[in-house]
């Protein structure tokens, strides 16, 4: 993807997303799963199962519309520490909020808060670990991981107090099974107890099903187990690594609420399947999975309307494009 990807002096991804610009661009707000780390050319390109991003990859996110990654996955310490801390710097030049990975202990406690039409939204990320690789010595705050369920409650609790409503990042799963494993549906009503309002899931590398799970609050929580592989390189188990989505939703404070946090209410939930167009490793395009074509994913018609399905198992109501 890298040599796709590169000019005579430099790298361009832009037309990478060019067909799914307008539904992220289009949005209040943006978030993506940033698997592999942006550390630049610098500290030298790399692909699996060890990656090193350069720094156009963010470039093209943010150009796309994405205002807030995850860096919090399996993959974050793939390079190192240093690989990080220039992940982070150049996020930060960009504009772009990053969560799930922080410089110091102090980055750590700080509370990611994107604020939008007078609503204000946390955002929170963990990830079940990182490929074994330690975190430094004294330095837990690289990368955040699911660990003590007490401290992640608590966190969330935390910036629920500080916010209108919560985001929770989890990357957690099984790669490549299609539905969610009792440990992920574990992490999400710990999560939705303690105050979450979405969940969005990630690491399998395939979808899994939408669905509301009790608050225990009187309330429900969003919860998108694994939205599949957005843009990756992949073609093997099946299509389905190719088959990703924008799950689009709609948070408002309910009309009249005055006095206190009044609860988020959630709305027009809806979810586009994507897909990864490539031929021989080159001209990498995300597009809507509506425009690949019988000659490039056969059986595309049926494909789509599985996906539907599967997508709406648990949500009946969903509304997929």
């Amino acid at each position: 993807m890298y040599e796709d990807a590169r000019t005579q002096r430099s790298y361009d991804f832009n037309p990478v997303f060019e067909a799914v610009r307008p539904h992220l661009e289009g949005a209040d707000v943006t978030f993506a799963n940033q698997e592999s780390i942006i550390g630049g050319t610098a500290l030298g390109l790399s692909d699996y199962p060890a990656f090193n991003s350069p720094f156009e990859a963010a470039d093209a996110l943010r150009d796309a519309g994405v205002d807030i990654v995850s860096m919090a996955n399996n993959h974050t310490l793939d390079r190192g520490e240093q690989a990080v801390r220039q992940a982070i710097r150049h996020w930060k030049r960009l504009g772009v909020e990053y969560a799930g990975a922080s410089e110091t202990e102090a980055d750590r406690q700080r509370l990611r808060i994107v604020e939008r039409n007078g609503l204000k939204l946390a955002f929170v990320a963990w990830t079940y670990g990182t490929n074994g690789i330690p975190r430094p010595p004294g330095k837990p705050y690289l990368v955040h991981l699911l660990e003590q369920e007490r401290a992640f409650q608590q966190e969330i609790a935390e910036a629920k107090k500080q916010a209108d409503a919560v985001v929770a990042s989890l990357h957690f799963g099984t790669e490549y099974i299609r539905l969610p494993s009792e440990q992920q549906r574990k992490w999400a009503r710990l999560a939705a107890a303690a105050g979450a309002d979405v969940i969005l899931g990630h690491h399998p590398h395939v979808l899994q099903p939408l669905e509301w799970i009790d608050n225990g609050d009187g309330g429900r929580t969003l919860v998108a187990y694994s939205l599949g592989n957005f843009l990756a390189a992949q073609k093997k188990p099946g299509p389905h690594v190719r088959i990703g989505g924008i799950l689009k939703a709609e948070l408002r404070k309910p009309i009249g609420a005055s006095g206190g946090k009044a609860a988020v209410v959630i709305g027009g939930v809806r979810f586009l399947p994507t897909y990864v167009r490539f031929q021989a490793w080159r001209g990498y395009r995300v597009i809507p999975l509506s425009q690949a074509s019988e000659a490039e994913l056969p059986g595309v018609r049926g494909i789509r309307e599985e996906v539907a399905s599967h997508m709406r198992r648990w949500l009946p109501e969903l509304l997929v494009d």
